[in-house]
């Protein structure tokens, strides 16, 4: 659609990237904040509109950035299959890295925790989001008598980064969503200025 309009002089790349997110973002917020709603409270987390607001934030901006992510792919990959497989197996990579499903002290060094486990936007999803659940609890232990803190549990067990609080994890979170509006951009004004240079190779070849 956007090669159709941009040939027919409609508008330029800067013009879509921004309409395009402008105009999803309502959208995504809904569908974050209603099935969020019925996700958060069947499952009985922490009580609190505050709670729930971040809750539903954090899922806004995890569409948001699966969206950026996805239009970046599809910026570069020309078919629609390939598109496909290409950006889940970008999303597998960046979920299997997040400190997730491997804490983040057994992820091997080279690659997967530098840099993919810094750079994957699960992982400061999932911390914000067990920051969000775990603070301020207190849990008995097994009857013994003792008490253990929400905080306890996420330095040891949960291994979460507990120098900054939820809200700087939001915060990156929406820092990356415009830094994938901006590499959508720049994918977009890269392909058009080598077009021209691939059209002038094909004819020589």
């Amino acid at each position: 659609m956007f090669r159709k309009e941009q040939l027919n002089g409609h508008y330029g790349a800067t013009a879509f990237v921004i309409s395009s997110t402008l105009s999803s973002a309502p959208y995504l917020g809904i569908i974050s904040i209603i099935p969020g709603a019925i996700c958060y409270y069947l499952t009985g987390l922490q009580r609190g509109f505050d709670h729930f607001l971040y809750f539903s934030a954090v899922l806004w901006a995890c569409t948001m950035l699966v969206e950026g992510l996805m239009m970046i792919v599809a910026a570069i990959v020309p078919d629609f299959l390939l598109g496909i497989i290409t950006s889940s197996g970008m999303q597998g990579l960046l979920m299997l890295n997040a400190g997730f499903f491997r804490l983040p002290n057994d992820l091997p060094k080279p690659l997967w925790k530098y840099p993919t486990y810094y750079i994957s936007y699960h992982k400061y999803a999932t911390q914000g989001l067990y920051k969000n659940e775990f603070l301020g609890l207190v849990f008995d232990d097994l009857g013994r008598g003792l008490t253990v803190s929400g905080d306890y549990i996420l330095r040891t067990s949960l291994q979460v980064e507990m120098g900054y609080s939820k809200w700087v994890d939001l915060a990156i979170l929406l820092v990356m969503v415009l830094i994938y509006r901006v590499l959508f951009l720049v994918t977009i004004k890269v392909g058009e200025s080598m077009k021209p240079m691939i059209k002038c190779m094909s004819i020589k070849l």
